[in-house]
């Protein structure tokens, strides 16, 4: 501002910097003194705290001044222009504050002193941080629509009055909120701004104040320069000299906002009686309406007050509760468990659908879901009496039984039948074949008897691979789960599938990088591969493409948790896709049913994708079928990955039949056929046999002196079985080898966990070559006899 702005430019040095500190205490305003000739700088406590520096009463300008952002240091005054007197004297930048480097705007406006000659000896002014109100028009700038949040976020309005009341100065921020210039705003034209109805009451204020010479304090409305107005509260200390006021400096404060909420609070308070007594009604409408049990209840379970409904759904009038304890009525059966949710009650915890019976005053009872909460000193609780829902609920649960045990039922039919008209054609073959040989031994006759040994032999061996399908259909077949490299199977098995498949279907391989191994039963995972792809070659009558992929994935839990018995974790999956014909939703929804067939009558028994679905969840693993009609069907594989640095055996060709050396061998089978035929070959091979009906029968010769090398027995075995029989034995004759032999055995579907050291297993049916090699493996490794 302009030495003009001062209307007595004769007041002394001293009145101004009274004036100037007056101005800080009313408006938050540093105030400074800067002698030109010294370069040093007298400052008020509050222009310290401005510019963040220590509280002192005097500073050099230099400290001040490197507080100032270099690009910003040419707006100022330097000492050159000061003692020239032509130094910017209103200015506006900014610093970085001393004690915590924040960035902050100030705005600063000054005055010269001079001496006689007119030359300047002292440059007094003001400061003011106007960050926020950078801030604004920052803002502003942004968005026209948000003037009413700039207008909120703008400092305090500043002015100054002389000793007789007109006002002569105001900042910025009160010309901009006005919409006028300060020669237009200054003297009495303030008073135009006010609203109408404050007048009176502002110059009553204004005039006991110069009066009195006592601080200046009111509320009026300030008309905005859109014409709206709006409350401020204002207030002013008078600036004395020889105890006569020579000046005031005061400011403004926008209180519109708190205004308005008072008048809201007001209205708030002068309803409140009449929203008390509606919500007081409303509640206890719903008390007496609701046909949930309402209850309120000390921690000890005694009643207090409880709603109508109880008469309704438990007969209980009010009078016959409060002042009993609510355990009284409860059945007998939902006690310890209501006492359980009135301590998590009592220790301040909220209850939520917790359900218990409570008896009926006819005798009966009723199942009540409740809703509680602890308050103060007592329980408050809803119950919704939920008998008819869980009598419902219980209904669904007996029919959904009943419906599970007769599709149990429609399955077992349909196996049974379908394993009864299989193995009837089997057993005509194996039966004429025997009545016919049986036949021409009785006439003389032995020519021609191998024809009818060779279709005895092949109706024998298919009633055996479909009992094998039938196991791993009920994944109680053993497997012989071993580490698998299931690329290496694969591309050990493209000749084979090749010459399978046909000239008409092309095969492409594609194998994962990967190169996981998986622990699975080999022939089995082979016999699954070959299985798909003669499926995958008969629905494409055509000719087409099969694909073989295998790749590796990771099933999360949120996928495991909807399969039942599946792991989380890194699995190998084995694609098998064909072009073929596709299956419907339907027919994929039946697939895996055994004797489930889509092929013609006689071209398939309905076992291949049940056997397949039965050996890979044995495995730990998951099937998956993807098709479409007309678009193909891809059959996806999934097995656990098999951790750890196992390798794969090499596969041993065993030489046929070999022959025993007078080894002693205890044979306990308690089917008569089976162990009349192992002691017939061991006999004819050359070994010593000794025999045992069942368990019982082979304790004695465990336990007495009888040299054994090998004992062979049946796993499933009436009484004490053959794993517990083998640990008897062991304890016995702990070098005991011992070879099992099975046709279903639950715990021993899986051979490394049923196996002990120096045990082996072979499943039935098998050929005599298959059990002479086993023997001979056995005791080829052996120490010589064992005595007990």
């Amino acid at each position: 501002m302009s030495t003009e702005s001062f209307p007595d430019p004769a007041v002394s040095r001293q009145v101004i910097e009274a004036q100037l500190r007056v101005a800080q205490e009313a408006g938050g305003i540093g105030v400074f003194s800067l002698d030109i000739d010294s370069n040093q700088m007298t400052v008020t406590p509050e222009f310290c705290r401005l510019f963040g520096l220590p509280v002192v009463e005097s500073l050099p300008a230099q400290q001040f001044e490197a507080l100032v952002l270099p690009e910003d240091r040419n707006n100022r005054s330097s000492p050159a222009t000061r003692r020239s007197g032509e130094a910017v004297l209103e200015t506006e930048y900014r610093i970085h504050r001393h004690n915590d480097r924040a960035l902050r705007w100030i705005r600063r406006r000054a005055e010269f002193l001079r001496d006689d000659s007119g030359r300047a000896v002292t440059m007094v002014g003001v400061a003011l941080d106007i960050t926020e109100q950078k801030a604004a028009e920052a803002q502003l700038l942004s968005s026209e629509g948000q003037f009413r949040v700039l207008a909120q976020a703008m400092p305090n309005q500043v002015w100054t009055a002389g000793a007789d009341g007109l006002l002569d100065w105001f900042n910025p921020q009160a010309l901009d909120y006005i919409g006028v210039t300060a020669a237009e705003l200054t003297g009495e034209r303030w008073a135009t701004t006010l609203h109408p109805d404050d007048l009176a009451s502002v110059s009553a204020a204004w005039r006991h104040s110069l009066d009195t010479g006592s601080p200046y304090e009111t509320e009026f409305r300030v008309r905005r320069i859109d014409g709206v107005y709006r409350w401020f509260l204002s207030r002013a200390q008078p600036v004395s000299e020889g105890g006569c006021v020579v000046r005031w400096i005061g400011t403004n404060t926008d209180i519109d906002d708190h205004k308005k909420a008072q008048a809201e609070l007001a209205g708030l308070n002068a309803s409140l009686e009449q929203q008390v007594e509606e919500q007081t009604r409303d509640r206890n409408g719903i008390w007496r309406l609701s046909s949930d049990l309402m209850v309120t209840a000390a921690f000890d379970g005694s009643i207090e007050a409880v709603n109508p409904a109880w008469a309704d759904t438990l007969g209980w009038a009010e009078g016959e509760l409060v002042g009993r304890n609510f355990i009284d009525f409860l059945h007998e059966d939902s006690l310890p468990h209501t006492l359980t949710e009135l301590a998590a009650l009592t220790s301040g915890k909220t209850v939520q659908g917790f359900e218990n019976r409570y008896r009926h005053k006819d005798g009966s009872s009723r199942v009540i879901s409740w809703s509680a909460v602890p308050d103060g000193t007592r329980i408050r609780a809803v119950g919704r009496d939920i008998t008819v829902e869980r009598q419902r609920l219980e209904e669904l649960r007996q029919a959904e039984a009943s419906l599970r045990q007769s599709q149990k039922m429609e399955s077992i039919g349909q196996l049974t039948g379908g394993i009864a008209h299989d193995f009837n054609n089997l057993l005509t073959g194996i039966l004429g074949s025997l009545d016919m040989m049986q036949r021409r031994l009785t006439n003389g006759r032995v020519d021609d008897l191998e024809r009818f040994m060779s279709a005895a032999i092949t109706s024998a061996q298919r009633a055996a691979a479909l009992t094998h399908r039938l196991l791993a259909f009920s994944r109680r077949q053993s497997l012989d789960s071993k580490p698998v490299d299931v690329n290496r199977l694969v591309l050990s098995m493209e000749d084979l599938l090749k010459r399978t498949l046909g000239e008409q279907v092309d095969l492409e391989v594609k194998l994962g990088s990967e190169g996981w191994l998986v622990s699975t039963d080999e022939n089995q995972l082979d016999s699954a591969l070959l299985n798909l792809a003669i499926n995958a070659r008969d629905a494409m009558p055509q000719g087409g493409k099969l694909t073989i992929e295998t790749t590796t994935t990771r099933l999360e839990s949120r996928y495991t948790d909807l399969h039942e018995a599946l792991e989380p974790g890194e699995y190998v999956v084995i694609s098998v896709s064909d072009t073929g014909m596709g299956m419907s939703a339907e027919v994929i929804a039946k697939a895996f049913e055994p004797f489930f067939t889509t092929k013609p009558i006689g071209q398939g028994t309905g076992l291949g994708l049940s056997m397949i679905y039965g050996f890979v969840r044995q495995s730990g693993g998951h099937v998956r079928i993807y098709s479409e009609l007309e678009r193909g069907t891809t059959v996806k594989l999934y097995l656990p990955r098999l951790r750890g640095g196992e390798t794969q055996g090499a596969e041993v060709l065993l030489p046929e039949a070999p022959q025993g050396t007078g080894e002693i061998v205890l044979v306990v089978e308690d089917d008569p056929a089976v162990r009349l035929l192992v002691m017939s070959l061991l006999l004819e091979l050359g070994y010593a046999a000794i025999e045992a009906a069942d368990s019982s029968a082979a304790l004695p010769i465990l336990e007495s002196a009888q040299p054994l090398d090998l004992m062979i027995s049946d796993v499933g075995l009436p009484g004490m079985n053959g794993r517990q029989l083998a640990d008897v034995a062991r304890h016995h004759r702990p070098g005991l080898q011992i070879l099992f032999i099975t046709g279903y055995a639950e715990k021993a579907a899986v051979r490394s966990a049923f196996l002990a050291p120096g045990m082996q297993m072979i499943s039935k049916p098998f050929t005599i070559d298959v059990l002479a090699v086993k023997i001979r493996e056995i005791l080829g490794g052996g120490s010589g006899s064992v005595e007990g």
